[in-house]
């Protein structure tokens, strides 16, 4: 459902507004759609019931990273890095004024899209800690307790024994969790993200694709406001 939302992103202006971000010295959207393509092919009979359990924490992560009304008429997505210091700055600075202004109002849904980073290795565990929770409908709250606690995973030299404790805090059955981060069941999902957002031109993290435009970097509250107000306006003309 949130890959659809990118999908559309795929026409975007180049009105590409640049500030701090983290940034690869290269892409490799190419590996990343064969990676994609290899985990959709038909399973055998044998491995039909692991499959449709696989399938449900895919549906369930996928629907619990969104926040908003499913009548807002306005997408804002956010294609982010958990160990990027610039996406912990715009979590941190932007992210609640936009919460508090647009999402609580009704008048925009957002999504978070996983776009990890080759040159942070605790990219990718920190991405399944999040959507493994997100099959649980915890993914919000550990969202925002991997970020909040950034520094004392990621840099250390266990990281999962941090992500393990900040599971137990948000209520989730850590037993389940633990099955789902051990098993990679969400890799496709976030492979996915990542292929996608590249399709829709992300390129550095944080991107915020709202409408047609994408903002890369920790922008400001003004610099969002500004533009999700001109997407409301134009959500709101008759075709």
């Amino acid at each position: 459902m949130i890959l659809s939302q990118v999908n559309r992103a795929r026409s975007l202006r180049a009105v590409i507004l640049f500030t701090l971000a983290c940034a690869p010295s290269g892409t490799n959207g190419r590996a990343t759609e064969s990676a994609v393509a290899a985990t959709t092919t038909t399973p055998a009979p044998a491995a039909t019931t692991v499959a449709a359990a696989q399938d449900s924490n895919l549906t369930r992560a996928d629907l619990a990273r969104t926040d908003g009304s499913g009548t807002a008429p306005v997408w804002v997505i956010i294609a982010s890095d958990y160990q990027c210091p610039y996406c912990k700055e715009w979590h941190d600075a932007t992210y609640p004024a936009l919460h508090n202004e647009f999402v609580k109002t009704g008048k925009v849904r957002v999504a978070y899209v996983n776009f990890p980073l080759a040159m942070h290795a605790q990219a990718w565990p920190s991405a399944e800690a999040a959507m493994c929770a997100g099959a649980q409908g915890k993914f919000w709250e550990m969202h925002d307790a991997i970020f909040d606690n950034q520094k004392r995973w990621a840099s250390g030299p266990s990281p999962a024994t941090v992500f393990d404790s900040l599971a137990r805090t948000t209520g989730v059955d850590i037993g389940r969790w633990r099955d789902c981060v051990k098993s990679g069941v969400t890799k496709p999902l976030i492979q996915a993200d990542q292929a996608r957002a590249q399709g829709a031109g992300v390129r550095s993290t944080p991107s915020i694709l709202i409408g047609n435009d994408l903002l890369a970097g920790a922008h400001p509250i003004e610099s969002i406001r500004r533009i999700v107000d001109s997407a409301l306006v134009k959500a709101r003309r008759p075709n």
